[in-house]
């Protein structure tokens, strides 16, 4: 039975809800799955087949503990196959919600140094009501300057499900392919 580790870092909680979808599916098709977040991950690496690592964005960067963890775990990240996430609100936008269209995902990667199987990229979640007041005045000036909302009647889910139902397909295509490279997915 193949083993997949999900190891997440969410802010807001949109990449753990991101994180659990994936894994109930996973988990639907006889796949071993072990979840965790970030900082709690005490897995063995190489006693999985697959590990996803799915982090959010915050004012343009990734959590410090998601680049940590990945450096700490690069050699041999590089030697098995892995898929990695980003959950961001600038792909609410439908030319900045891919690899190649959103830059803080380009500019993580090409900095990390680390190039997964899978790269994808969703939209998260914004919920002005839950953010502290510091938090809440500066993504309501950056929403202004990118002509996003600055007012909500509640929280506005911008998380495509269809697109993530396809990443947990192309997931699937790469337990089952063992000849299944990058290129084929970007």
């Amino acid at each position: 039975m193949k083993k997949i580790a999900i190891i997440y870092a969410s802010v807001d909680g949109q990449t753990l809800k991101i994180s659990k979808r994936i894994s109930a599916q996973l988990r639907s098709k006889d796949y071993v799955v072990d979840m965790t977040e970030i900082t709690n991950c005490n897995y063995r690496l190489s006693d999985y087949e697959l590990v996803v690592i799915g982090a959010s964005i915050r004012y343009g960067k990734h959590a410090k503990k998601v680049n940590r963890f990945i450096i700490e775990n690069q050699s041999f990240l590089k030697t098995i196959k892995t898929a990695f996430f980003s959950v961001n609100l600038v792909a609410r936008k439908s030319n900045k919600n891919t690899f190649d269209s959103n830059p803080y995902v380009q500019k993580f990667i090409q900095n990390i140094g680390w190039k997964p199987t899978i790269i994808d990229v969703f939209a998260g979640k914004l919920d002005y009501d839950s953010y502290p007041f510091y938090d809440k005045m500066l993504i309501k000036i950056i929403m202004k300057i990118t002509k996003g909302p600055t007012k909500t009647n509640g929280p506005l889910e911008y998380t495509d499900w269809n697109r993530v139902d396809d990443f947990i397909k192309r997931l699937e295509v790469l337990l089952v392919d063992s000849r299944t490279s990058i290129l084929s997915y970007l």
